[in-house]
């Protein structure tokens, strides 16, 4: 479901799952007391905190889980959908929903689950919220040119701080520690029937260290794509892991011989595969290689996947790569691309080696040459594979 690498969810029963889980929140909501606009509002008066707590617990839960996966290779984060935001016409949004809370006592979510329950003030919510949507749709024109301002793309906070993913997530944990111990003490002054009297201050201390505990863990933990790339590079790790290698030959003939159970994946950059590419071969960075998109591609385990690069020492790291990543049946292509270019595609003089199958290995790599050089050549005029890309699951209150 969704950016899981493991496919346990299929796209059919993704719709019923979706069902179950809004039917799990709305009741979640509930219990928590998000159906009564007096607690909603409470954050807003200063007297319940409850609000404030839940969302921030949900968002600090959420946010490790997404860290977790992504970190043991079980969650795609790249096909994570991220909101495009526009700073001003975000901000001026939203006030005008802060206001609407405050006057109200309910956010669109929480309106919805109060009037499944029949509360009246609910349900003149929601209906002012509808008529909100269409003098919002009928007044477009008015205001489309500021809705379209100050964009700045699907931007991430901690990118836009210059600082990794796991020191932001310390910081949020941080604040929402603070926050957390601040409001408490509020709530104890200003509220007599405060829920927060019901657990103890040991408590609270004792969860406040384990969760922040947990933050340091995400400063130190490396990021995975990096630090696996990086792991692979380093030449004592290369030394002391065997690739496989694919002659020159083999390929050409495999090649000629348009074998179904060989994949060619070219890791140069897109310029340089678009000026020379090998017949069916595709093009995919190693960074792709941790994309769900490419998991079908790369999975097929009786497919000889034949790594080519400008130079072998890169197409080995590449396989070392796919290796750590589980792949299987992965090779080099013996000397790199420019050996295959120049043994194969080139016009180059034979060199001989004292074989007896001297004369039939000149014969098959004339023949090659023009074969392969005519595949190169209807490759131009037709389009190029691409790998279906993962929809991102796109939604979010």
């Amino acid at each position: 479901m969704g950016p899981f690498v493991p496919d346990i969810i299929s796209d059919q029963l993704n719709l019923v799952v979706a069902l179950i889980i809004g039917i799990a929140f709305g009741f979640v909501l509930e219990q928590a007391g998000f159906s009564s606009s007096r607690r909603l509002a409470g954050v807003f008066y200063g007297y319940d905190f409850t609000v404030l707590r839940v969302f921030f617990t949900a968002a600090i839960t959420a946010m490790s889980g997404v860290l977790l996966l992504g970190y043991f290779g079980l969650l795609d984060t790249d096909v994570i959908y991220v909101n495009p935001t526009w700073l001003w016409p975000a901000v001026v949004g939203g006030a005008i929903m802060g206001i609407g809370f405050v006057l109200g006592g309910y956010c669109p979510g929480t309106s919805i689950c109060a009037m499944a329950i029949g509360k009246v003030d609910a349900t003149f919510f929601v209906g002012g919220g509808l008529l909100g949507v269409f003098a919002f749709g009928e007044m477009f024109p008015l205001y489309k040119d500021f809705f379209n301002t100050t964009a700045l793309g699907p931007a991430k906070v901690f990118d836009s701080l210059g600082i990794s993913g796991g020191l932001f997530a310390f910081i949020l944990i941080a604040v929402a520690v603070l926050a957390f111990a601040v409001t408490t003490i509020i709530e104890r002054k200003v509220n007599s029937a405060s829920l927060s009297r019901e657990f103890s201050l040991s408590k609270h201390r004792l969860a406040a260290i384990g969760v922040l505990a947990l933050g340091l863990v995400f400063v130190i933990l490396p990021e995975r794509k990096a630090h696996m790339i990086s792991t692979v590079s380093n030449a004592n790790y290369v030394a002391t892991h065997s690739v496989k290698v694919m002659p020159i030959d083999e390929l050409a003939f495999r090649i000629v011989d348009m074998e179904p159970n060989v994949l060619i994946v070219d890791v140069r950059n897109p310029d340089r595969f678009n000026k020379l590419a090998l017949p069916g071969s595709h093009n995919l960075s190693l960074h792709d290689f941790f994309s769900k998109d490419n998991n079908a591609l790369l999975s097929q385990r009786h497919v000889k996947k034949v790594l080519v690069a400008d130079e072998e020492a890169q197409e080995k790291v590449a396989c070392l790569l796919l290796q750590k990543l589980g792949y299987e049946n992965v090779l080099a292509l013996e000397g790199g691309l420019p050996r295959f270019k120049e043994t194969i595609l080139d016009s180059t003089a034979f060199v001989t080696t004292g074989s007896r199958w001297d004369s039939d290995v000149k014969s098959f790599r004339e023949t090659a040459r023009v074969e392969i050089a005519k595949m190169i050549e209807a490759g131009k005029h037709t389009a190029a594979k691409t790998v279906k890309a993962e929809k991102k699951i796109t939604g979010g209150c």
